[in-house]
């Protein structure tokens, strides 16, 4: 009976544990956690079946990481909001289709890292907007660098390629589902296991990455996202 009851408490504890694990964002259509709220907790393609297309102005992050984007299918302009509170929105206000949970990995070699801001970003055309340098000596110091370089081997070994805008495929830079290892110099970069920025996506900050563990040959888009 005693063993039964141990069993029973172990399993009661991993499923309490995977649901805390769990991420979990409310959205609310006014600036200051105000005004009707809409939870999320699972990938959601389209807002509007929540019917809550184009109305988030202030959000809560509660747990995980979550990628929004202002168009429906995660395209337009994308951005990463890792957990916290954030009263405003800025230029996301009322602008937001789609969410969906990121998977986010920093060794941050330059500095940063961590939460959300709206100096950097970029849409899926890779156009800027309104950006601005914390840090400009950094900046002088590793402009010489691509932003990301990926590699076949793991530890940076084998062919490489350098990326310096969004690409929807990385079928056009013959390095599909051939990613084993790549370095981050610049800015946060989703890589997703389909074309058009779909699938399963990990969002990498600055730092050196000697392998991408599960997702070993299997990126085939990559983005900017801050």
């Amino acid at each position: 009976m005693k063993r039964m009851f141990t069993l029973a408490s172990l399993l009661a504890a991993t499923l309490i544990s995977q649901a805390a694990s769990a991420g979990e964002m409310t959205l609310y259509a006014r600036e200051g956690f105000r005004g009707s709220e809409v939870t999320v907790y699972e990938t959601t393609s389209n807002f509007r079946d929540l019917g809550f297309n184009d109305r988030a102005s202030s959000l809560v992050v509660h747990s995980g990481a979550w990628e929004l984007c202002e168009h429906r299918d995660f395209g337009g302009y994308c951005a990463v909001f890792e957990r916290g509170e954030y009263a405003d929105l800025r230029r996301f206000n009322n602008s937001i289709s789609s969410a969906r949970e990121v998977q986010v990995r920093n060794r941050d070699r330059w500095g940063g890292g961590g939460g959300w801001n709206d100096n950097r970003g970029r849409d899926d055309r890779g156009h800027d907007h309104d950006w601005r340098g914390r840090d400009r000596d950094r900046d002088r110091d590793r402009q010489q660098l691509p932003p990301v370089e990926l590699y076949t081997d793991s530890r940076f070994e084998g062919p490489s390629v350098s990326v310096r805008s969004n690409m929807r495929s990385l079928v056009d830079l013959n390095f599909n589902d051939r990613v084993s290892s790549l370095i981050i110099s610049e800015g946060q970069w989703e890589l997703c296991e389909h074309a058009d920025y779909r699938g399963e996506c990990v969002v990498y900050g600055p730092g050196r990455y000697p392998n991408v563990g599960g997702m070993n040959d299997r990126f085939s888009s990559i983005r900017r996202v801050r």
